[in-house]
């Protein structure tokens, strides 16, 4: 049986604590548009890749169970969004007033390999302020400001924002 993504979300967080009461420092940002996790040693060093965290800068997105079914989310439960209006392969068209209610999803995407296998591609995009925002299947990704973890409210709003349904096949047992 699948872990959720709050297992391997408590087990990151864990690592962090550890590595905080060991002496080294470490840094997690979470943002409304995406997430990162780093820790460095006493001396400074980053050492995401040697504790097999992800590197800086990415976003890790991950299949979970929500009230609508199998969804793409981010590790930290995040529901992501499409945009309607958006075309496949084409720049994000959600901007300025848009952008801030529905937040792009920034970062070098990453699936949960160790637990999710996605049927789609993960890519980026430029958005339009130059940043590099995540692509599923060529069609850009957004999270629903202030929803809570596991959320689907954003779903169906105006007819134009869907989460992106994914299956329970799409998890590796």
């Amino acid at each position: 049986m699948r872990k959720s993504g709050w297992a391997a979300a408590a087990g990151l967080g864990s690592l962090v604590l550890l590595l905080t009461a060991c002496g080294g420092s470490s840094s997690t940002t979470a943002s409304g548009a995406g997430s990162t996790a780093t820790a460095t040693t006493a001396a400074g060093e980053a050492t995401s890749s040697s504790l097999g965290l992800p590197p800086a800068g990415s976003t890790v997105l991950i299949v979970q169970k929500s009230d609508l079914g199998y969804v793409l989310a981010e590790a930290n439960g995040h529901v992501v969004y499409t945009y309607g209006k958006d075309t496949k392969g084409g720049k994000p068209t959600c901007t300025g007033s848009c952008a801030a209610i529905w937040l792009p999803v920034t970062g070098k995407p990453l699936a949960s390999t160790a637990a999710d296998t996605l049927p789609g591609t993960l890519n980026t995009v430029s958005d339009a302020n130059g940043a590099a925002q995540v692509t599923y299947n060529g069609y850009p990704l957004y999270l629903y400001k202030g929803a809570k973890p596991l959320s689907t409210v954003g779903n169906g709003i105006g007819g134009e924002w869907h989460v992106v349904k994914l299956s329970a096949s799409d998890i590796a047992s």
